[in-house]
């Protein structure tokens, strides 16, 4: 049973800024569960529902996979495009045709924007302290 398992099941790895997310998806009727929450427990806006969406909507294949994530780090937004790039990435390894149109749409390349350091002297990265001439 666990060949066919592990026929069946595409594991991808997706990373935004500080967010990592491990997106497993298996033939099934397009249940997304994420951190043991379904969808719309977990996206509170309708945005964040839509890039998670995005690949599944790129290679038309709404409904005909189930999604399990786990995903750890940062904020619901960076989440949400680590859940995005996982995704993507795990659709290729299940169907190697559906890597030019998540390709075309960017879903495969890793955003490389991240925080910014603080500098010494500063309160955050570029906001300097009040001026005060005396």
């Amino acid at each position: 049973m666990a060949n066919k398992n592990s026929n069946t099941t595409f594991y991808g790895t997706g990373r935004r800024k500080s967010s990592v997310a491990r997106v497993r998806i298996l033939p099934g009727k397009g249940e997304i569960t994420i951190n043991g929450k379904t969808l719309d427990e977990y996206a509170t806006t309708d945005v964040t529902k839509i890039i998670i969406k995005q690949p599944l909507v790129a290679t038309n294949n709404e409904g005909k996979f189930d999604m399990i994530v786990k995903v750890i780090g940062g904020g619901l937004s960076g989440q949400a495009g680590a859940i995005r790039h996982g995704l993507a990435r795990a659709l290729v390894k299940a169907n190697e045709e559906n890597k030019p149109a998540l390709k075309a749409a960017g879903f495969l390349t890793r955003d490389p924007r991240m925080k910014e350091r603080k500098k010494p002297g500063l309160k955050k990265a570029r906001k300097s302290p009040q001026f005060s001439k005396r």
